[in-house]
């Protein structure tokens, strides 16, 4: 079973979008992909996320 994503709205200048989309040409990714993947590793380097995708209990309760 896939798990639903939320769709919304980014505002970013041009010069980043521009900078995103090359980064994800070099890696064969979507732009969307490329910013997922980002994130996804920014909150498993800050441990705001489980490996496998869930939120840690820590970081869940204290919102």
């Amino acid at each position: 079973m896939m798990s639903k994503k939320k769709v919304f709205p980014l505002r970013i200048s041009p010069e980043m979008l521009d900078a995103l989309q090359q980064w994800a040409n070099d890696e064969f990714r979507s732009i969307n992909g490329q910013i997922e993947y980002l994130l996804r590793e920014a909150l498993l380097k800050t441990k705001r996320i489980k490996s496998n995708g869930s939120q840690s209990t820590e970081h869940s309760n204290n919102q």
